[in-house]
């Protein structure tokens, strides 16, 4: 499934791309986030509980920065494993713009489910991961002093 959005901070580029790559402020703002560590420039290792339909479970998995491009943007490229619930995997572009002191992040992502949860079904994935990635990037504006409310994530079936 294909996921997309774009929101308005209202802090300069710079500041924006600073904290998109600390991991405390990224730990703050991942929906239940239980532990998120930098391992190295390019990579952090996350544990994060999730509830999805009827299945919760613990995701352990691994987040790499790819084509960085400071301040513009860069690629995510991720996979957790749930045990007994599943997997998941996806990559994400994210890209930065300067508008008149503010910056525009828009996101670009692609998700893959597998397992238990990918039995849930196409709906209830699509609303779940519209939710997550509304819920991510809000919390990120809202960190960053963003106090008006984005247009909804688009998600769109391939």
């Amino acid at each position: 499934m294909d996921i997309a959005g774009a929101y308005r901070i209202p802090v300069a580029r710079e500041a924006v791309w600073a904290a998109l790559n600390d991991p405390d402020v990224l730990a703050r703002c991942l929906p239940g986030c239980k532990e998120l560590a930098q391992v190295s420039p390019e990579e952090m290792k996350a544990k994060v509980a999730l509830k999805i339909g009827p299945v919760s479970a613990t995701f352990a998995g691994t987040v790499r920065l790819e084509d960085m491009r400071p301040p513009e943007g860069y690629s995510l490229v991720g996979q957790g494993n749930g045990g007994m619930a599943g997997f998941a995997k996806g990559r994400a572009a994210v890209t930065l713009a300067d508008e008149g002191g503010e910056t525009l992040l828009t996101y670009t992502a692609k998700a893959e489910v597998g397992g238990k949860i990918a039995t849930l079904g196409g709906r209830l994935m699509q609303a779940t991961a519209r939710k997550l990635a509304d819920e991510f990037f809000g919390k990120f504006a809202a960190e960053l002093g963003a106090t008006t409310e984005p247009a909804a994530p688009s998600v769109a079936e391939p």
